[in-house]
């Protein structure tokens, strides 16, 4: 994998945030390969011959609901609202397709991320609810999950 290292700091930027992933702990050069391997499909956005954003795509579940996706998106911070988050998640709506997976589910959308939440929307996930408290904050606190599903 080539461009490793800038999806490794991509990734891990959104990590150490505390505001949008559950993940707690980055990625080294050599778990982060494994984890990108690891996945059903790893998508790149590239700009100008670089890399500004990723996403991984992988089952939700297993057995009878294998067909069941999930997804996770990290856009670089110099590039946010430039629609390279849009571009990510169009594209994995066609590979999620592509792979046979029929429905990508979203199973923790921090409620304090609008610009996801409205993305969600206008690309025509439905919401499922919220889950109180779902997510522990950088600081100790909690905030809702949001839960979102798009039909492929």
């Amino acid at each position: 994998m080539e461009d490793l290292e800038e999806m490794r700091r991509i990734w891990n930027a959104v990590v150490e945030s505390a505001d949008a992933f559950p993940q707690e702990e980055v990625l080294s050069m050599e778990s982060a390969e494994k984890f990108f391997e690891s996945q059903s499909f790893t998508g790149v956005a590239e700009s100008d011959g670089r890399i500004v954003g990723l996403y991984i795509l992988h089952p939700n579940n297993i057995g009878r609901c294998g067909h069941l996706a999930n997804a996770s998106y990290a856009v670089d911070a110099d590039v946010r609202g430039c629609r390279v988050g849009e571009a990510l998640v169009r594209h994995s709506l066609r590979e999620g397709r592509q792979l046979g997976f029929r429905v990508l589910q979203f199973n923790a959308v921090v409620k304090s991320n609008v610009p996801a939440l409205a993305l969600y929307r206008k690309l025509g996930f439905s919401e499922l609810g919220s889950v109180p408290g779902g997510f522990r904050r950088k600081d100790g606190s909690f905030e809702d999950i949001v839960l979102f599903y798009h039909l492929l």
